[in-house]
């Protein structure tokens, strides 16, 4: 079973979306957490060497999480999904964007 990680900046749209959204798969577990410090599930590094895969909604997650975090990545893939932050916790826009570009990297 893959370990599969969202992340977003502050944890409370978009990466508990995607979250929720492929959590009903039942070949991954998923968690989601965000990229600030006052992020509602702060990014850890514990979070970070868990994941198989690391789904980020923009570059910069990705540049925080490799500069932050690049002791744990290990063989972790990073995969930026380049989703603005432009829509509410469980948008149907949001959702069918999760839905067309999550699963050909699972």
């Amino acid at each position: 079973m893959k370990n599969v990680l969202f992340v977003c900046s502050q944890n409370r749209l978009r990466s508990p979306t995607a979250e929720q959204v492929f959590s009903r798969r039942s070949d991954i577990e998923v968690e989601s957490a965000g990229t600030n410090h006052d992020a509602d599930n702060p990014l850890t590094h514990e979070l970070v060497a868990w994941a198989d895969i690391i789904f980020v909604m923009e570059r910069a997650h990705r540049a925080k999480l490799q500069k932050k975090f690049r002791s744990s990545l290990k063989g972790a893939r990073v995969v930026c999904l380049d989703i603005l932050d432009n829509y509410a916790f469980m948008d149907p826009e949001l959702v069918r964007l999760l839905e067309a570009k999550v699963p050909r990297y699972l």
